[in-house]
C-alpha cells in the first residue's frame, strides 16, 4: 500500500520472546519482566564483545525453546547489532545450523529483522524465523565514543547504551501477538552532526516514517501506544513537535522505549539507546503487556542513527532511519 507500507495477508504472529538484561537495566520497570537478569555484565566472559555475542545466542535460543520449537525447527534467524560487521549477530549465528540473514538498522534493528522474520514468514518461504537483536554499553561505548578507562565526561543531552538483547519467534500459526503490517523508513538527515545528541538526529526520522505510516490509512486513535525507540527525552519532545507541525497529534499515546527502560531517567540524562534498547523492552515489557490485554494494538517504530567513527571524525552529519511494525493482539 503506497511506497513504503507492506500489510502481511497472512498474519505471522509473535509466539514468544526472550530477553537479557544487565543490572543496570533490570532496576527499572522492566526488570520484572525481563527473562534473564544478568548480576554480572561481563556474562562470564573476558571481553564485553564476547558478552555481547553470548546474549544474543541466548535470547535466540530462548525465544525458540520458549516457543516450544527445536533449534532444527527453526526456518530462518534474522539479526543485526551494533558492532562492526555486526560480528555479534554473526558469530552468534555459527552456533546454530540455521540459515541467517544478519540486517543492520542501528538502532532500528529490532523493527527491521521483525519485519524481514514477518515478510519471509507472511510469503511462506519458512514456517518460523526468530527475530533478534542487542547491544552492550561497554562494547559501544568502546566503538562509538572512547574506552571507559578514559573515564571521559557525558554531556547532558547524551543518551546510555542499553545492555540486553531480546528475540522474537516469529510464526505462521499459534496463538501470539499478531504483525498485520510494517512500514519501511527512509534515510532522513536534518544536518545534527553532535555524535552525543542521538535523540536529535533521530527524531525526524520518526517522524517521516509515522507520517508515512498515517498518510491516508488511520489514525493514531485506532493505536493503544505508538511506541519510538531510543529518542529519549529530548528527541522524544522533538518528535511530538515535528508530528503536531505536520498536523498528527500522538498526545499521550506517545512512549519511548529509552524513557522507560532505565529506573530514574534523571541519573541517565536523556535515557537509554542502543539496539538493545527498543530489543529488551519490546520483548520483555510491551509483549507481556499486549499477552495479558493491557495493550490491544501498537506501533513500533524502532529508530536508528546510521553514523560510525569514521564519518563523525571526517565531519559528516548524522543519517537516521526509523521501521515502524504493527503489533495486534490475536487468536490462534
Amino acid at each position: 500500500m503506497g511506497n513504503q507500507t507492506i500489510y502481511f495477508k497472512r498474519a505471522p504472529r509473535i509466539t514468544a520472546t526472550s530477553t537479557v538484561a544487565g543490572t543496570k537495566e533490570c532496576e527499572g520497570i522492566i526488570g520484572r519482566y525481563v527473562e534473564r537478569a544478568l548480576d554480572d555484565d561481563m556474562f562470564g566472559e573476558d571481553t564485553y564483545e564476547k558478552a555481547e555475542c553470548k546474549m544474543l545466542s541466548t535470547v535466540i535460543d530462548g525465544a525458540i525453546a520458549n516457543g516450544g520449537l527445536k533449534r532444527e525447527d527453526v526456518g530462518m534467524i534474522v539479526s543485526g547489532d551494533l558492532l562492526n560487521q555486526i560480528i555479534s549477530a554473526n558469530f552468534a549465528a555459527r552456533d546454530f545450523s540455521v540459515p541467517f540473514l544478519g540486517v543492520y538498522g542501528a538502532c532500528s534493528t529490532m523493527a527491521e529483522s521483525l519485519a524481514v522474520a514477518a515478510a519471509f514468514v507472511d510469503g511462506g518461504y519458512v514456517s518460523s524465523a526468530v527475530a533478534a537483536t542487542g547491544s552492550h554499553f561497554a562494547s559501544a561505548e568502546r566503538q562509538y565514543r572512547y574506552p571507559l578507562e578514559l573515564g571521559t565526561t557525558r554531556p547532558p543531552q547524551s543518551q546510555w547504551t542499553v545492555t540486553g538483547a531480546g528475540g522474537a519467534l516469529v510464526t505462521r500459526r499459534g496463538e501470539g501477538i499478531l504483525i498485520t503490517s510494517a512500514t519501511l523508513g527512509k534515510v532522513v538527515d536534518y544536518g545534527v552532526t553532535d555524535v552525543n545528541n542521538m535523540g536529535a538526529a533521530m527524531a525526524p526520522a520518526a517522524a517521516d516514517t509515522i507520517l508515512a505510516h498515517f498518510r491516508g490509512r488511520e489514525d493514531p486513535s485506532s493505536y493503544d501506544l505508538i511506541v519510538t525507540g531510543d529518542l529519549g527525552a529530548l528527541g522524544s519532545r522533538i518528535l511530538k513537535d515535528l508530528l503536531w507541525e505536520k498536523g498528527l497529534d500522538v498526545g499521550e499515546k506517545h512512549v519511548d522505549c529509552g524513557e522507560i527502560v532505565y529506573n530514574v531517567i534523571e541519573d541517565e540524562f536523556q535515557g537509554g539507546s542502543g539496539a538493545g534498547c527498543s530489543a529488551v523492552v519490546l520483548n520483555s515489557y510491551l509483549y507481556s503487556k499486549m499477552k495479558s490485554g493491557a495493550f490491544g494494538r501498537i506501533l513500533f517504530v524502532a529508530t536508528g542513527a546510521l553514523l560510525s567513527t569514521v564519518s563523525s571524525g571526517q565531519g559528516e552529519s548524522i543519517p537516521c532511519i526509523a521501521h515502524a511494525v504493527t503489533l495486534e493482539r490475536g487468536g490462534k
